[in-house]
């Protein structure tokens, strides 16, 4: 074949592969570099989200392990734990949060009461005494409670109950303040209402351990569907509604029960039939008052109820 003779297609096939020019011969190899780097950079993604799911460490260029990620918290254990360690009655799952009030006055608690609060007080006991000599110090408090958290408070507790159940107080430097001026346990002595029944102010007295205090303990009746006087046609006659105690804070009963299921007609329970905790004195000059009586329905004379 003559040199400069030009190659037919069936003859440029007898020469083998074709042969790439340098630049060609570049642009492949950098193709075939980063489809491998970006299989590599792939695989090491793939392997560190094990590494960090497991919470294992991956060394580094220096052998040194780091640490890719911290274990998890156990949350739900702790969680377990506050529940199981919970106090069982309700009422101390309550704080009452207040802020100290100034000055007092009917245009200060209209005020108040317009911007959803309600004005309380909290002293000593002993600051009613009528003797001098046996009144303690008074360490009176003017405050201010948030109204919503009040009503649903006495929601949950329901009364009477709310007047014999302690509360611990919160008293903070203003509203929605971490600053804690003051603290302690309480005991609602009184609600001042209107003739709506909107809660006017509170009275709380302090409640710490140890101290004495004089509370109405409401009384609450049971079995009366079993009693056997209400079935032949008696009548329940509720004598009193509540007993006063003397007692330690800490031992104040929220209610007193009164079992009537046993009782026929003429049958009655006195007041030193009730048992109390050894530390409670019912203050009282006549122990022997019934609480209750089941009656005859045709008594013409049925005794007052008096609470």
């Amino acid at each position: 074949m003559h040199p400069n003779q030009p190659l037919d297609a069936s003859s440029k096939e007898n020469f083998g592969p074709k042969r790439h020019t340098p630049i060609e011969r570049s642009r492949v190899k950098m193709k075939k570099t980063t489809s491998n780097s970006r299989e590599k950079k792939g695989q090491s993604d793939v392997e560190e989200g094990r590494r960090k799911r497991r919470g294992q460490t991956a060394p580094d260029k220096g052998g040194v392990g780091r640490l890719l990620t911290k274990p998890r918290p156990l949350l739900w254990r702790g969680l377990k734990t506050v529940v199981q360690t919970s106090p069982a009655n309700s009422h101390h799952y309550h704080t009452i949060q207040a802020i100290p009030r100034e000055f007092s006055g009917s245009c200060i608690s209209s005020r108040d009461r317009a911007q959803g609060r309600i004005p309380a007080v909290v002293f000593s006991q002993g600051l009613l005494e009528k003797n001098p000599s046996n009144r303690s110090p008074p360490r009176k408090r003017l405050l201010t409670t948030e109204g919503k958290q009040i009503r649903s408070i006495i929601k949950s507790v329901e009364l009477p109950i709310f007047c014999s159940t302690t509360f611990q107080l919160h008293i903070r430097a203003g509203s929605g303040s971490s600053v804690l001026l003051e603290s302690g346990r309480v005991l609602p002595i009184k609600i001042h209402r209107d003739e709506t029944g909107k809660i006017l102010n509170l009275v709380f007295v302090w409640a710490d351990e140890g101290t004495e205090l004089k509370v109405d303990v409401p009384v609450v009746f049971k079995g009366l569907e079993d009693c056997p006087g209400l079935k032949k046609g008696g009548h329940f006659n509720m004598i009193r509604s509540s007993l006063k105690f003397q007692c330690p804070a800490e031992h104040i009963p929220q209610k007193i029960e009164v079992d009537v299921s046993k009782l026929d007609i003429d049958d009655r329970v006195l007041m030193h039939d009730i048992e109390v905790h050894p530390s409670l004195k019912l203050l009282s000059k006549n122990e022997s008052m019934p609480i209750c009586k089941i009656m005859d329905t045709y008594s013409s004379n049925p005794e007052p109820v008096k609470v």
